[in-house]
């Protein structure tokens, strides 16, 4: 039997990389960092057309009652974000097994490569926001990387972090499944992940079943 997808899409910032507890440090507390980076993705996914990434952290800042300059504290320590601890190796055996693999991320292409230079792994594809020139949930940064993994939708799936990726893989027919690590909570209106977990192990089997 063949395996259920041929390529493995992953949203960056949330799904494969720890970024939350940077903004927390920039932030200087938890509290406070929470509340920039969830008016941060709100921000963001509301967007539609690519403008500076680093102009809507800031706006989030200043929204929340922070320090505008807190984008460029935020972005001269982008190298400080570290992948969750399982990633290298699940994405490393994803690999071994012949997925091919990409993310589609919300961000600049500069800090976008180096958020990615965090992590072992090599991808076949990498969209940014600022490349596709809209923000997610529009589809076309979703539908850019499938054109160039020269995969479909049914055969493809999303690996998530945030829960308004959901809106988006939904729009363009991508299964979608759902890295919950900080226990957000799914809006009544959202469409249903075809699974989801606070650890990326799982991910494994239900990839590379029938393998």
């Amino acid at each position: 039997m063949k395996r259920p997808y041929d390529a493995v899409l992953f949203d960056l910032l949330t799904a494969l990389l720890d970024s939350w507890t940077l903004w927390n440090s920039v932030a200087g507390s938890d509290e406070a960092g929470r509340l920039w980076r969830a008016e941060y993705l709100k921000i963001t996914y509301g967007a539609g057309r690519y403008r500076p990434y680093e102009e809507l952290v800031g706006e989030a800042a200043a929204n929340v009652g922070l320090p505008r300059e807190l984008s460029d504290e935020l972005a001269s320590r982008y190298r400080e974000i570290k992948p969750w601890p399982e990633v290298n190796d699940v994405l490393g055996k994803l690999r071994d097994a012949g997925v091919s693999l990409g993310v589609v991320t919300n961000c600049s292409e500069t800090l976008g490569r180096t958020a990615i230079d965090r992590i072992a792994a090599q991808f076949r594809v990498v969209v940014t926001a600022e490349r596709a020139g809209y923000y997610k949930p529009d589809p076309r940064p979703y539908e850019m990387a499938l054109e160039e993994l020269g995969t479909t939708a049914n055969r493809c799936l999303f690996v998530a972090g945030s829960i308004y990726d959901l809106f988006g893989t939904a729009r363009v027919g991508l299964p979608m499944w759902w890295h919950n690590r900080i226990g957000m909570t799914l809006p009544e209106n959202a469409p249903v992940p075809i699974a989801r977990h606070k650890n990326l192990r799982p991910l494994l089997p239900h990839v590379l079943a029938n393998s």
